[in-house]
């Protein structure tokens, strides 16, 4: 395997960094995940663009323009021989002092590292996953803006932690309202009397690009889709439920809190996004 490091491809046991990037020692940095689809890097500019965006937010000045950036991306998957797989873009605030002031800190680090991947099962995007609430809640967006995308990810990896300790794959957490924010790694969709609802981004949910994705699809097929503050209640009586992500793509979630959502089955709605995502990703990017 072949890793993009500040501007050079490097075998994996020689991708290395310096201890004292601030990156790893503080989280202080951005990254995207990026799916590649039959030789197509799936909406690569939005991703690009997001990235942008999270580096200004931090006052991280990325080293390469977007341009750049999606030729290291390609170039990392040709040189991998990849087709299908997860491309993970990581921008750190580079070498520094150990105290948590950025000064000093540089040139920063982008690291790229293309792979295969599989987050699920094939078996749950059939018969559906099964989630729980937690304790952890989504850190305050007047804290740390969800729509940057971070390194400092400890937030809900604790979660993450909480959910497969009871036994569930993956965790609902809530904002200090009690409302929905997101699980760890997905935006959360439900369906109630035909209408298709989704946390607001204010409530703690990342800006997402499949979120987006779907939302179009959604109303493609006609679907009325709605952002809306949403309730655990909200989901424990929903017609159908489904989580959206990079690398989850839409699964269906049959079960929120030991409640079975709907017949207990993935619904017709979701079954139909999920195809029709599926058929979507292989024309809508950046061809190697």
């Amino acid at each position: 395997m072949k890793i993009y490091l500040n501007g050079e491809l490097v075998d994996k046991e020689n991708a290395k960094i310096s201890v004292f990037d601030h990156g790893l020692l503080y989280g202080d940095g951005v990254f995207e995940g990026i799916r590649l689809y039959d030789g197509c890097v799936y909406k690569l500019d939005e991703h690009l663009e997001r990235l942008e965006f999270s580096a200004k937010a931090i006052l991280l000045d990325l080293p390469l323009d977007r341009k750049g950036f999606a030729e290291a991306v390609c170039e990392t998957c040709r040189q991998n021989n990849l087709k299908n797989g997860y491309v993970r873009l990581v921008v750190t605030r580079g070498a520094g002092h150990l105290g948590l002031t950025p000064d000093g800190c540089g040139p920063p680090s982008v690291i790229i590292i293309a792979d295969e991947i599989q987050l699920y099962p094939e078996e749950l995007y059939k018969n559906g996953l099964k989630i729980i609430s937690v304790a952890t809640r989504r850190i305050n967006a007047s804290a740390l803006p969800p729509a940057v995308k971070s390194l400092n990810y400890l937030n809900n990896i604790l979660a993450k932690i909480e959910a497969k300790r009871v036994g569930f794959q993956e965790a609902l957490m809530l904002n200090d309202k009690g409302e929905i924010a997101e699980c760890t790694g997905d935006n959360v969709f439900i369906l109630s009397k035909g209408v298709i609802f989704t946390p607001p981004l204010d409530a703690g949910s990342l800006r997402g690009i499949t979120r987006a994705a779907v939302m179009d699809l959604a109303m493609e097929l006609g679907f009325e889709v709605k952002e809306q503050a949403l309730t655990r209640y909200d989901l424990w009586t929903a017609e159908e439920c489904f989580l959206t992500g990079t690398a989850a793509e839409v699964i269906p979630c049959v079960e929120v809190d030991h409640r079975v959502i709907g017949s207990g089955k993935p619904g017709e709605a979701t079954q139909a996004l999920i195809g029709k995502f599926r058929e979507k990703v292989k024309k809508d990017g950046v061809f190697l």
